[in-house]
């Protein structure tokens, strides 16, 4: 199985409200996601971090194999949730891919 985890930080210029509106339809629109795409095994999307946290997202997937999780980048349901509802809103990204 491959694991695929994405943290992001929100763009500074978001009210607190528009904060809790991004991190709602980014949780929204990602989950969704599960039963989609052929070899997701798992999406989870966490918006509520500790004090301790540094970013305000967290994405945590679960893939059958590599070549799962390279059809998930170019899926049209990905990109289209990627581009409407994370890159639009996010000022940065980072990624960790792994098998276990």
């Amino acid at each position: 199985m491959v694991k695929h985890v994405i943290l992001w930080q929100l763009k500074d210029e978001l009210s607190e409200e528009e904060r809790t509106a991004v991190k709602a339809g980014m949780k929204e629109s990602l989950e969704a996601l599960a039963g989609q795409i052929p070899g997701l095994l798992e999406m989870r999307v966490q918006t509520e971090g500790l004090p301790t946290s540094n970013a305000e997202v967290m994405l945590y997937s679960v893939f059958t194999d590599a070549q799962a999780l390279a059809g998930y980048a170019v899926h049209p349901a990905h990109v289209a949730a990627a581009d409407g509802y994370v890159s639009p809103y996010t000022k940065n990204r980072l990624c960790m891919d792994f098998a276990e």
